[in-house]
């Protein structure tokens, strides 16, 4: 294996508009549109920011016909510089938090939140 097993993350939504929104306000970050004439009809796919050789792994949001979201399964993990704020930051926009900021020892501190969607996500710092 030459490079991190995870290299792309899909999180499914009901309502693109409200979860874009929620992400753009939580990370302080734009999200693109990709369109491509492969895709499905029935799919809108907005991919947050990324830069190649960077640290981390890129992702998108999605919502397509008959793909379900939820709030159990696979969790996707954020970085944050304090993952306090983008929880609060999650609160003022829609979301819930499911478990506050609390340590997980040398490996810094997560943060558990519901998106708008109901989706869970994590959120990670150092701080």
């Amino acid at each position: 294996m030459k490079s991190n097993q995870v290299v792309w993350f899909e999180i499914y939504v009901q309502d693109m508009q409200r979860a874009k929104t929620f992400y753009e306000a939580v990370f302080e970050s734009q999200l693109t549109q990709i369109k491509s004439e492969h895709m499905p009809e029935n799919m809108e796919y907005y991919v947050f920011p990324m830069e190649n050789n960077k640290y981390g792994t890129a992702g998108a949001l999605v919502k397509m016909d008959g793909c379900q979201i939820g709030t159990s399964g696979t969790i996707v993990y954020f970085g944050c510089e304090d993952c306090a704020i983008e929880s609060n930051r999650a609160v003022q926009n829609g979301g819930k938090i499911v478990h506050e900021k609390f340590s997980i020892g040398e490996n810094g501190f997560i943060a558990l939140i519901n998106d708008t969607e109901g989706n869970m996500i994590g959120l990670h710092s150092m701080q």
